[in-house]
């Protein structure tokens, strides 16, 4: 029998000394070993390979069964809530911009005339926008 500490020893080390190790964090994101986009590009197939295998074992309704409710909402209101946010905050600029394309579109879009409330072709306004939004999308996706 191999010789190892009880997982609850292991879990309290574990959450004692991790959260001492920002700045070996911050390093490893200013100062990676390999640049992350060329890796983790040339890591495409696996990736499709891994998740192709994923699928066939059903492993994703498998986590979510395993997980439950309970485990989803707790990590959501205990690490999700505090960092809400300041998450938003920081990525107003990327929001700003990746957003963009599509704000310009739906400005672009030439509404077709407004009928009488719970007229059916009312949806014809909505059609006009979700095809801007869909051609949007599919010419930065071929980009």
């Amino acid at each position: 029998m191999a010789d190892i500490r009880t997982n609850a020893e292991i879990a309290a080390k574990w959450a004692r000394v991790t959260p001492q190790r920002t700045a070996d964090y911050e390093r490893g994101v200013t100062q990676p070993r390999k640049d992350w986009a060329a890796a983790t590009g040339a890591s495409n197939q696996a990736w499709k390979d891994g998740v192709q295998s994923a699928v066939a074992a059903d492993r994703f309704a498998k986590g979510v069964r395993a997980a439950g409710t309970s485990k989803w909402q707790e990590g959501a209101v205990n690490k999700g809530v505090p960092r809400w946010g300041p998450g938003v905050q920081i990525g107003e600029s990327a929001y700003a911009t990746g957003f963009q394309p599509y704000r310009d579109a739906i400005e672009r879009v030439t509404l077709p005339p407004r009928f009488a409330r719970r007229d059916p072709r009312n949806l014809l306004r909505v059609n006009a926008v979700v095809d801007a939004l869909i051609k949007t999308k599919t010419a930065q996706s071929s980009g």
